[in-house]
């Protein structure tokens, strides 16, 4: 969406940010980016960031069902985005559930955005080794699955994407973080920027609500191997895969292929 939205944005001035939702800390500051020219079109994590020319910054993230793009929707338009210039004159931000984010904030004063200032470090950074990623792994005794979700051992993987990880890594998702070995770490790493890095050349995945900023879908849904799949056998050794709750997101993982670790059959035990 980066990549899409950077020739319809760069060098536009910002007529007016015309906010259709109630207000709240989600669409705060709009008012500033009037009269501001979008130097450029970046991405930390999940989130969009849009240098204005004024030293803002706009901030986008899609939550779970948003979408960007330039053809009004018929429902759940939260921000209409007006420019002057060359391109389509409105961005329309669509956020059905309202879990999304379209604010502007001074530049680099992520304050009032917690899980951007904490974001962990990108997933395909250079300078992010095994090592470095067992130490942010180890760093808590969740689930890592869970962990991952925060974003803070590393920025931008989803719920998609951690169980799609998890399983090429052969990694149960109730691990505890701080009990994945150094080679698991690696080949967790190694999965997930693989996952990644085919997703984003399949335009992403779309199950029901993403769209890309043209309104196409994503095709890398084809190519799923566990998400979405409980009950199917594994596509690796043939085991009935099945779906659990972790971090409070509906997870799947192949018993055979993934099995629970020593301390969370400990856990599970004394819990039960």
């Amino acid at each position: 969406m980066r990549r899409e939205l950077e020739p319809w944005l760069i060098g536009r001035e910002v007529a007016a940010a015309e906010l259709l939702a109630p207000p709240g800390p989600k669409y705060a500051g709009l008012e500033r980016a009037s009269g501001q020219r979008v130097l450029a079109v970046g991405r930390r994590g999940k989130f969009l960031i849009a240098p204005l020319s004024g030293n803002d910054e706009l901030v986008m993230h899609l939550g779970m069902t948003g979408s960007l793009g330039p053809e009004e929707p018929a429902d759940h338009v939260r921000v209409r985005l007006h420019l002057l210039g060359d391109g389509p004159p409105t961005i329309y931000f669509r956020d059905p559930r309202r879990f999304g984010r379209f604010l502007v904030v001074p530049a680099g004063d992520y304050a009032a955005l917690p899980t951007l200032r904490d974001l962990g470090p990108e997933p395909f950074d250079p300078s992010l080794t095994a090592e470095g990623f067992a130490a942010n792994l180890r760093r808590s005794a969740t689930a890592v699955k869970a962990y991952l979700l925060s974003q803070r051992p590393v920025a931008g993987v989803g719920n998609i994407y951690a169980d799609e990880a998890l399983w090429r890594a052969r990694i149960n998702p109730l691990t505890p973080a701080d009990a994945v070995s150094l080679d698991q770490a690696a080949d967790l790493l190694a999965a997930l920027r693989a996952v990644l890095a085919e997703s984003i050349a399949a335009n992403g995945t779309t199950l029901r609500d993403y769209r890309r900023v043209g309104g196409e879908a994503g095709s890398f849904y084809e190519r799923l191997a566990v998400y979405g799949k409980a009950g199917e056998p594994c596509p690796r050794c043939g085991a009935v895969m099945v779906r659990s709750v972790v971090g409070g997101r509906g997870t799947v993982h192949c018993p055979v292929c993934q099995p629970a670790p020593r301390r969370a059959r400990r856990r599970g035990a004394r819990a039960a």
